[in-house]
């Protein structure tokens, strides 16, 4: 019999046994079925993304979980949260939790949670969602941008927000002020404005700034556990860090993409670039790469559609959405994010936040989820070496300091060298509590 089925040798040995780091130390002993040698690479816990949209089922041909799911694994993801929307239906109800649960058990290369979502009329069906095994519910308090996904207003999101707090759920929060982008919005188009500036316009920092705190009263009101999602600027950072002061259970994620791109960035790439929040100014991410502390997640926000949703004349009609989650971690890298930051932001204060105490550190007891990087290897983001559905990236032509070598999920490898596992190895993780 051996001690292990993995051993991995690196500055602290792994070993590995029935999908779980059963040994950890310097010059382990003991016999293995395989070893390998990692003491030239860079070890990272497996990422938790918190905020993929795979768009399955009823919108596959959009992503899905079988393609998404193998980029984040060539990302160094080894676990998903796929959001309740783009998904039709969207998973606002036991029955729709089950249709995706089943999609994603089909097709997942990946291990994967599921939110559930916050939306008029669906707070008799929480009490559901939380026993299926939601990691939490997502809401907008603006205009989602999809028809079956309607926005909450004060009213509904306060209601949710207490009953999430009864059920001892997370709410994430898609935070910009309705009132103000549908009017900025509104005055654009009636003046004939379609541009990428004319978007950018429609859409500032104010109004974010405003949502946030609107939220986080809420949740001091409420005692709901709440996550702002994507932040884009250092100044709603802050306010999250100080009402976190305060003693109101609150955090928030950002995105690579507010780290690596900028509002110019939109206006050159046009379309593959659009997001919601959109890019903000250098001088504002500058200040939003300082406060990294304060965040708690880094999530993609993978967001795809097919190629004709990302084309018209006018700007406020292609789609906002950037596809990124097979690039989360290198990108990282890129912009200079300390190592040891990146395994926290993408992976222990992810397990941590969302209750799974199995994954986001390689410690004893929980899977073997992690993923090699060489740090001296470039590689240069190429159309053909996206996993995607669609070859759409704002990140094709850059060049990356860093290369995802292979990924391993509870120690079986799924991902090298451009190369899958065969077949869904996917199981759905819950939070610990339910």
């Amino acid at each position: 019999m051996s001690d292990f089925d993995l051993l991995v040798r690196s500055e602290q040995d792994i070993g590995i046994a029935d999908g779980n780091i059963v040994a950890l130390g310097k010059d382990l002993s003991g016999s293995a079925k395989s070893e390998l040698d990692a003491r030239e690479l860079t070890i990272f816990p497996g990422v938790i993304d918190a905020h993929v949209h795979f768009n399955e089922p009823g919108r596959t041909d959009w992503e899905g979980f079988a393609s998404g799911s193998r980029a984040a694994a060539a990302g160094g993801t080894t676990t998903v949260f796929d959001m309740p929307l783009n998904a039709h239906p969207p998973t606002t109800n036991r029955e729709n939790f089950e249709l995706k649960r089943a999609a994603a058990e089909a097709s997942s290369l990946v291990d994967f949670g599921l939110w559930g979502g916050l939306v008029p009329g669906n707070l008799p069906h929480l009490e559901a969602l939380r026993d299926c095994g939601v990691v939490g519910l997502k809401a907008f308090m603006c205009n989602s941008g999809i028809g079956d996904f309607a926005q909450v207003d004060e009213k509904m999101l306060r209601a949710g927000m207490e009953r999430a707090a009864e059920l001892g759920l997370l709410v994430a929060v898609h935070a910009e002020s309705e009132e103000m982008t549908s009017a900025l919005t509104g005055a654009a188009r009636a003046a004939g404005k379609k541009g990428v500036r004319d978007y950018l316009n429609s859409r500032p920092i104010a109004a974010e700034l405003e949502a946030i705190r609107h939220a986080i009263d809420i949740a001091a009101e409420t005692g709901c556990r709440l996550h702002i999602v994507h932040v884009s600027c250092g100044s709603g950072v802050a306010l999250v860090a100080d009402a976190r002061a305060r003693g109101i259970d609150v955090t928030c994620e950002t995105c690579p993409h507010y780290l690596v791109l900028t509002e110019q960035n939109m206006e050159q790439l046009g379309a593959v670039a659009k997001c919601a929040p959109p890019l903000r100014s250098s001088d504002e991410q500058r200040q939003l790469r300082g406060q990294l502390r304060d965040l708690t997640t880094i999530g993609s926000d993978h967001s795809p559609a097919p190629p004709e949703m990302k084309q018209s004349d006018d700007f406020f009609d292609v789609w906002g959405g950037i596809s990124g989650c097979q690039h989360l971690l290198p990108l990282l890298i890129n912009v200079d994010v300390p190592v040891n930051e990146i395994r926290r932001l993408t992976s222990g204060d992810v397990a941590s936040r969302f209750r799974v105490r199995a994954k986001g550190t390689l410690a004893m007891g929980t899977d073997a989820d992690f993923t090699l990087i060489d740090l001296k290897a470039p590689e240069l983001i190429r159309a053909e070496s996206l996993h995607y559905r669609h070859k759409q990236s704002p990140y094709i032509g850059r060049t990356l300091r860093a290369r995802v070598l292979r990924t391993f999920l509870r120690g079986q490898l799924i991902y090298e060298d451009g190369k899958f596992a065969d077949g869904p190895m996917g199981k759905l993780v819950r939070p610990d509590s339910l």
